[in-house]
């Protein structure tokens, strides 16, 4: 699910937490210059702890020469602290078969004590980058010295690139989450070339100007900690955006959004092929459509279903922006992202139904920046449907200029129309619509459109043994993650998650059925189980029992344990309703029950309440997010709420003997 893209991120964003090391002396007459001075840098004491490595240096410069066509040297060091540090000593070169080639690629391991070892030519892999397309031109050489890198080594690699680009601009992330002591990004342009930047996530940097070379640096870069529901690297670490190009003369840059629209239109109408066997299958498939609604459906099961096949062919020349032809793609019957959604544009043009396709981050909501006007932000394609009013739906928004647009993801074969990934919901994209296209932020559906509702019915015995049944209805994007876990794996693997998720509840839980029912077209997944959980009620002196009403979706931990916070918390869309109506054991009746909780914040709401009817206890739980970054000056009250739920969700039911 991608359009081909150049992102410059540190490779290690994976890498977590550091503490540093004062350094140690080195022999590394064999080594470059740049590599003895990053192995002889002090590091300071970091006082985060099991941190695996600290970067030295990393530094990537940027070469164009007059015609336009570049060169890329990355020259990366990073001393390694502990064992799980040794899997960082890896280097890598990105390259496209068309368009750009590794020149030169070579690595150093400095040990703690003794000669230099140098890994040149004979040391490099060269493979696919996406092992999973049938095929792609993104290629890597790989120079892998982790059985060589021991803890207290310097490992240090240099790759150089040349490639024509399709733009001039390009991104650059200062850190991954490993501490950094010096980042640098050079730009070096021809005589009267200029740049301009962005900065994200931290304050505006200026570059230091030197004719016609621009730098960027940072220094002393903390760690960034993994932190639960945080948000990504990508949204925290120091980075910036460049353009550059000809002073007073219009470049492979982009002034705004419509320039973007104007400029990847002809990319996507070119491509869309109405021929017979394209018109006839669109007709075939809505024969029995009765609404507007029911024809766009019809139309984008059949493309969800398609299977998904990636093949990348001539990138380096624009053609990872440009899906193949509409005809190809059904008479072929797989595409990639912007196949699936050409062939659906195509199939509704064929019944007369305006469509356009949308380029988005698919990944994360909020990578995509809306001052710098790029292709290159985006990695993924759906599409948009002109619709009448006579269509409801939460996927709907109204652009001043194309009207109301139902937003569809034709690639994620979970998500029907009318609904949308919640990784997609609420993030900026571009509509490509020529001069009426432009950027756009995607509908963010309520919290009540991706519902959990939960009911139980069981039964208590006098011995404290449970058995009944539990059934939820989830809607939305809530009926898309039971729906994943449904068709993804075989059914005696799902019948094993049910029996973990009773188990999770009641040690002893076991599952006796269920019946799971798909309600794909609804955005609806019905789940109902029947299990017993022995002695889930627990006896004392034979005269009281206690015992937890809220049985399953327990928050029985924490995700807030440390005290302090250092980045904001990132809360999603969710809604959970929960009746639990307990059958009373013979001869007990209720003596205590938790006081009834009603929470209130500005990003979510829970309450719980307890009734007594006769011989039944009813209990009811509604739990509510809306999705909301909260700073890291508010943890104490994020903490206090999810803690008063976790205490609340643990606190049982006492039951006397008559």
């Amino acid at each position: 699910m991608r359009i081909i893209t150049h992102l410059k991120l540190s490779l290690f964003l994976a890498a977590i937490l550091a503490f540093g090391l004062v350094g140690t002396a080195f022999a590394f007459d064999d080594a470059p210059d740049w590599v003895r001075q990053a192995a002889g840098s002090n590091i300071p004491t970091y006082d985060i702890k099991n941190v695996p490595a600290v970067v030295l240096l990393d530094e990537y410069v940027v070469s164009v020469d007059s015609s336009g066509r570049i060169s890329t040297t990355s020259r990366y060091a990073l001393k390694i602290l502990t064992n799980e540090g040794r899997r960082l000593a890896i280097a890598r070169g990105f390259y496209l078969t068309t368009g750009s080639k590794v020149t030169d690629i070579d690595a150093w391991v400095i040990p703690p004590a003794g000669s230099v070892q140098e890994f040149g030519k004979k040391s490099v892999i060269d493979m696919v980058d996406d092992a999973d397309d049938v095929y792609n031109e993104g290629r890597v050489k790989v120079i892998d010295a982790t059985d060589s890198a021991a803890v207290g080594a310097v490992f240090a690699y240099s790759v150089t690139t040349e490639e024509s680009p399709l733009f001039y601009q390009d991104q650059w992330a200062f850190q991954g989450r490993l501490p950094v002591l010096r980042s640098r990004y050079s730009l070096q342009l021809p005589s009267g070339w200029t740049a301009t930047s962005f900065t994200f996530n931290a304050p505006d940097l200026k570059p230091q100007v030197n004719g016609s070379t621009y730098t960027w640096e940072m220094t002393g870069l903390k760690p960034i900690t993994w932190e639960p529901m945080s948000p990504s690297v990508a949204n925290l670490a120091p980075r910036i955006a460049v353009n550059y190009g000809e002073t007073n003369v219009q470049g492979r840059s982009f002034p705004d959004w419509k320039t973007v629209s104007t400029w990847a239109t002809p990319f996507y109408d070119s491509q869309v092929i109405v021929d017979d066997a394209v018109a006839g299958k669109a007709r075939e498939l809505t024969a029995n459509a009765k609404t507007e609604l029911e024809m766009i459906r019809a139309i984008g099961t059949f493309v969800q279903n398609l299977q998904y096949i990636s093949i990348d062919i001539g990138v380096g020349y624009g053609n990872g922006y440009k899906p193949r032809p509409s005809s190809t793609v059904l008479a072929r019957g797989y595409g990639d992202c912007k196949d699936k959604a050409n062939l659906m544009r195509a199939m509704l043009k064929a019944l007369k139904i305006d469509a356009y396709p949308i380029v988005i981050y698919s990944g994360d909501p909020n990578f995509v920046r809306e001052a710098w006007p790029s292709p290159k932000q985006f990695n993924h394609c759906i599409i948009a449907v002109r619709v009448s009013d006579a269509v409801k739906s939460p996927a709907v928004l109204t652009d001043p200029k194309l009207g109301r647009l139902l937003i569809f993801d034709a690639t994620d074969s979970y998500t029907p129309v009318g609904d949308l990934p919640d990784y997609l919901q609420n993030s900026l994209a571009v509509i490509i619509a020529g001069e009426n296209g432009g950027l756009l932020r995607m509908p963010l559906l309520p919290a009540d459109e991706n519902r959990l509702e939960r009911t139980l019915s069981v039964s208590l015995s006098p011995t404290g043994d449970l058995k009944g049944s539990i059934r939820e209805l989830a809607t939305g994007q809530t009926s898309t993650v039971r729906r994943t876990e449904f068709r993804s794996e075989p059914a005696s693997e799902y019948k094993k998650d049910l029996e973990r998720w009773l188990t999770r509840a009641s040690t002893a839980a076991k599952l006796i059925d269920y019946k799971a029912s798909d309600e794909f077209a609804d955005a609806a997944f019905d789940l109902k189980v029947d299990f017993t959980a022995p002695s889930y009620g627990q006896l004392m002196q034979s005269r009281l029992m206690t015992f937890k009403p809220a049985f399953v979706g327990r928050r029985s931990s924490t995700a807030f344990s440390e005290p302090k916070r250092i980045a904001p918390i990132s809360i999603g869309e969710a809604s959970v309703a929960e009746t639990a109506t307990f059958d009373l054991p013979e001869g007990f009746v209720v003596d205590e029950t938790p006081e009834a909780l009603d929470l209130k914040t500005e990003f979510g709401t829970y309450r719980t309440d307890y009734k007594v009817n006769g011989r039944q206890l009813v209990y009811t739980r509604h739990f509510q997010t809306k999705r909301s970054l909260i700073p890291a000056e508010k943890y104490a009250e994020v903490r206090a709420f999810f803690g008063k739920i976790r205490d609340a969700e643990q606190s049982p039911v006492v039951l006397i003997k008559q």
